[in-house]
């Protein structure tokens, strides 16, 4: 029988050399150090002790160390080199890095990994492309798939749509008329779909639009074959009940690949922001769980379906709740959308849109949920102990956030309300009075102040500034969280920190960046008594970085790759 120490003690040199280069001369830049360190015994032997490193910790006592020790999964130590040796025994595996960064695990607090990796989509089409071009990719998928019941794909921008000269309709009846067709559009706020998904829906030209939804119309009047928003969500769930296998596809492709890529990110933490509960993702990620095979500590956001009756759907997210401090999956978070998105029109603005598509009442956007019905589920859930991820957008949308949670919230609930695109400047304050996180995107390209003009058409010049006001919100007090959306934008973190760092106006300093993906979102997930920085009798969720970020410019620092990703104190991911 193998010597299962000797194995351990073999793997982790493996992982030392990997991390450090092995026989290679120390160049390292010794980090500031606080002398007087803290520690959990003098007596303690670590299991695993890291030396030589810039490590920081989040922590504003004890910003930077040199050397971490840890006892299991719990941090023990967090001082210098010379210190740490106090922690060293015959069974201590020691890391030497060389100099380079470590830092506490990243959070993202806002990401739809099983929609995102899941091959429950059959097919994807380019974001733009002539009319031909999307028959031809439409039909393909009809043929590469001929038993499909529904065809479901991906891809499209909605103005890609919206300039064709004949109907989004006419286009993909000629592509496949004899099967359902959906398509979603890349923010998710829109489907394209054709006539026999129309007809199975049970959607016709006389049909009234849904609560949070619109059913797209030509000039005539007819059906142009776009479902916008929760008209779009209905029909997609539709499809999904078709499909034999869409739980399975959704495992697999969470054990597979999104939670690899994730680890290999640095991301040891992350909230499933739409949790569709009807579709099987609670028992998905519930079975990851008993497989033991979760190397995240996750939040589930239950969605809230916008159609179905409030006191059924109460009663059934009740039911749901599941906060094992224990575990690493908890059921905590309810996921609500105030509104749609600025370039569909949805987004619930105060004054009108500039341009008029779906004829709206007064042209302001649209409620999945209302202000008033909102405060009834703020009542009826935070005592239950659920926190509220409410999507807000528009100036509108998130006022009437703002205001449901100080006329129902008890004022111990950690609500937070995410996107935040367009802001009043009035309601930047009130963040900080109601305790409302303020939870942000910008590792899309499309938050970049560059882009902020191709908003003007919709909601003109004065209103087009100062989007996604990081700058502001910190400003007045708010505790902001930063995350991806993914997969609207990369999950990768470095992209979001540099993107943070340099978006002037709205920029913020790359210390409160890297706590907005850390220490702050961990407090969103009710979790920073326990990660979120690097502390003695914290749990040891780190990262190891191939650089120091402080002495990175924001393009360089997109480029930074993780060496290492540690889970609870064991290795989850290693270059």
């Amino acid at each position: 029988m193998s010597n299962p120490t000797m194995i351990l003690s073999t793997t982790l040199l493996a992982i030392s050399c990997a991390i450090s280069g092995c026989g290679s001369d120390s160049n390292s830049v010794t980090a500031p150090t606080v002398e007087s360190d803290g520690d959990l015994s003098s007596h303690v032997v670590a299991t695993k002790v890291f030396t030589n490193g810039e490590v920081y910790t989040v922590n504003p006592e004890q910003p930077w160390a040199q050397a971490v020790a840890l006892k299991g999964n719990k941090i023990i130590f967090v001082g210098n080199n010379q210190g740490v040796k106090a922690y060293l025994g015959k069974s201590t595996h020691i890391i030497d890095l060389k100099g380079k960064m470590m830092m506490p695990g990243f959070h993202d607090v806002h990401m739809h990994p099983l929609e995102s990796a899941s091959a429950a989509t059959q097919f994807t089409i380019p974001a733009y492309a002539s009319e031909g071009g999307y028959i031809d990719a439409i039909y393909t998928a009809s043929v590469q798939n001929p038993d499909a019941q529904w065809l479901i794909g991906y891809g499209h921008e909605i103005t890609s749509l919206l300039e064709m000269e004949r109907a989004p309709l006419s286009v993909i009846n000629e592509a496949v008329a004899d099967r359902p067709v959906i398509i979603m559009e890349q923010t998710s706020h829109s489907m394209w779909v054709n006539g026999k998904a129309l007809q199975l829906s049970g959607i016709n030209v006389n049909s009234q639009d849904p609560i949070g939804g619109v059913y797209g119309r030509d000039i005539s009047g007819k059906l142009d074959g776009i479902l916008y928003d929760n008209a779009g969500n209905q029909v997609m769930e539709l499809a999904m009940k078709s499909l034999p296998n869409a739980q399975q596809q959704d495992h697999s492709g969470l054990i597979e690949y999104t939670m690899p890529e994730l680890n290999k990110a640095g991301i040891t933490s992350i909230s499933d922001a739409r949790t569709y509960w009807q579709r099987g993702h609670l028992e998905t990620w519930q079975q990851v769980e008993k497989d033991d095979k979760l190397t995240l500590r996750v939040s589930l956001g239950l969605w809230a379906y916008p159609g179905m009756n409030d006191e059924r759907q109460i009663s059934t997210l009740k039911s749901l709740y599941q906060n094992d401090q224990q575990s690493l999956l908890k059921v905590n978070q309810v996921k609500f959308y105030m509104d749609g998105i600025l370039v569909n029109t949805t987004a619930a603005m105060h004054e009108p849109y500039d341009t008029n598509w779906l004829d709206l009442y007064q042209n302001k956007g649209l409620n999945y949920f209302t202000q008033s019905r909102l405060e009834k589920y703020i009542k009826a859930l935070e005592a239950t102990g659920f926190d509220f991820n409410i999507h807000g957008i528009g100036d509108r949308g998130i006022h009437e956030a703002l205001n449901a949670i100080e006329r129902a919230s008890k004022g111990n609930a950690r609500h937070r309300i995410t996107h935040l695109e367009v802001v009043n400047s009035e309601d930047y304050t009130r963040f900080e009075k109601l305790n409302v996180i303020a939870d942000a995107q910008v590792a899309g390209e499309f938050t970049d102040p560059n882009h902020w003009p191709d908003t003007i058409p919709l909601i003109g010049s004065e209103r087009a500034q100062d989007l996604v006001p990081i700058k502001n919100l910190l400003s007045a007090g708010a505790t902001l969280t930063l995350s991806s959306d993914w997969n609207v934008s990369t999950f990768n973190p470095f992209v979001g920190l540099s993107n943070a760092i340099s978006r002037v106006p709205q920029n913020i300093t790359l210390a409160q960046a890297i706590e907005a993906y850390t220490i702050n979102s961990a407090y969103a997930m009710r979790q920073e008594q326990v990660v979120g920085s690097i502390e003695v009798g914290k749990l040891a969720d780190l990262v190891v970085l191939d650089r120091n970020l402080f002495e990175q410019n924001a393009s360089e620092i997109k480029n930074t790759k993780v060496e290492m990703t540690l889970l609870d104190g064991e290795v989850v991911y290693q270059r």
